[in-house]
């Protein structure tokens, strides 16, 4: 396997720094070429320091001096501001971008990467959600791959190699169920997000973790799902496996079953989607079948944990229903990290957010930018921020 040059679009955040793990494991196979980030100036300068890439950018232009001037002694060159995310996006000094930017600002500059014909790992599941129609027809258009790397849906991608002639019947994604799984609104209504923030198995940034913890994440990840695995809403089925140690499943049409298996640990999925087609020898932690242990699956609650139903509802509905959904759980989210709105008050927001904005059945990408901008307002006029 030859170097691969890898752009990391956020390379301060959980996924990130975690590619970066594996990129310094891995330094004969690759190399980190673009680093960028939004706010943490202090972690891209230590990241830029150590592995030396071609360029980085730092999302807040305010910073661009401190970064600027932190590596004026090495030849790397720095830029800064959400347009020069997508202009470094579209420079061909790379092989494979690893879009890891949390939320809808990752969805400009992965469009810039497939439009150039690179190669795209996608952490950003909001990208799909949001334009999925327009991403994967752009990406068929160019023959490039986009793998995921999302474990859920890196779970499908490997059960599905080998089996691109055969019929799939329905996926199953797994769900953890989050920190509240058995809870009900009784309970739910007095959390707080540093109990929230408190995932069982895995190890996310806060905004995915209390996505886990409302389901709205499992929500995404089907509307994620449909694109990348060109699949209708009857296809795909949720279900509650708290050991998270299947991460999916796919069953074809004679009725077989694959799943992918192994310990909660994302760099495992990471590094799958930057050796792709070849898996690369690790020292990380085994499941060990002979250690007593349950696997258990249930149905999720979509009676309290409602933003699940929501997703599914906007999943069917299509058009910029989706991007809505998304939009107004930004918000949402941003507001409860913020103690601005209660646990159960996200649902709501996303809800009345669904129920005002204008459904558009055949968007291009400048109503999807619309819509996302005509739902974060309407969305934060709720919340009093």
């Amino acid at each position: 396997m030859s170097q691969k040059r890898i752009a990391i679009f956020g390379s301060t955040g959980s996924i990130g720094t975690q590619a970066l793990d594996v990129i310094a494991a891995n330094p004969d196979l690759f190399t980190a070429e673009i680093l960028t980030a939004q706010t943490n100036d202090e972690l891209l300068i230590t990241q830029a320091l150590k592995f030396n890439p071609n360029m980085v950018v730092i999302g807040d232009e305010k910073k661009y001096l401190i970064v600027k001037e932190a590596l004026s002694h090495t030849e790397i060159k720095v830029f800064s501001g959400e347009k020069a995310l997508e202009e470094v996006a579209a420079m061909d000094c790379y092989d494979m971008m690893l879009a890891g930017i949390v939320g809808y600002a990752g969805l400009k500059p992965t469009l810039r990467a497939i439009e150039i014909g690179k190669a795209v790992g996608l952490a950003n599941k909001e990208t799909l959600v949001v334009a999925g129609d327009i991403i994967m027809r752009k990406a068929m258009e160019k023959r490039i791959p986009v793998i995921p790397v999302d474990s859920e849906h890196s779970a499908i991608f490997q059960c599905l190699v080998g089996e691109g002639r055969n019929k799939i019947e329905k996926i199953i994604l797994t769900a953890s169920g989050g920190p509240f799984l058995g809870k009900k609104p009784n309970f739910l209504v007095n959390v707080k997000k540093d109990h929230a923030l408190q995932h069982p198995n895995w190890s996310m940034g806060a905004k995915i973790t209390i996505d886990s913890a409302t389901l709205m994440n499992k929500g995404l990840e089907m509307i994620e799902a449909k694109w990348l695995f060109n699949l209708t809403y009857d296809q795909i089925q949720v279900v509650v496996h708290p050991q998270s140690i299947i991460h999916s499943m796919v069953q074809f049409e004679d009725g077989s079953i694959k799943a992918q298996m192994g310990l909660p640990d994302m760099k495992l999925p990471i590094q799958y989607a930057m050796a792709f087609p070849q898996r690369i020898a690790n020292d990380f932690p085994r499941y060990d079948f002979r250690k007593p242990g349950t696997l258990s699956f249930e149905e999720p609650d979509i009676k309290t944990f409602r933003n699940l139903a929501l997703a599914m509802e906007a999943m069917k509905q299509g058009g910029n229903m989706p991007c809505v959904l998304n939009a107004a759980n930004e918000i949402a989210v941003y507001a409860f990290l913020r103690n601005r709105i209660g646990f159960l008050d996200m649902t709501e927001v996303v809800e009345q957010s669904m129920a005002k904005i204008p459904f558009i059945p055949h968007p291009t990408l400048e109503e999807y930018f619309e819509t996302d901008g005509e739902a974060r307002n309407f969305a934060a006029s709720l919340i009093h921020m």
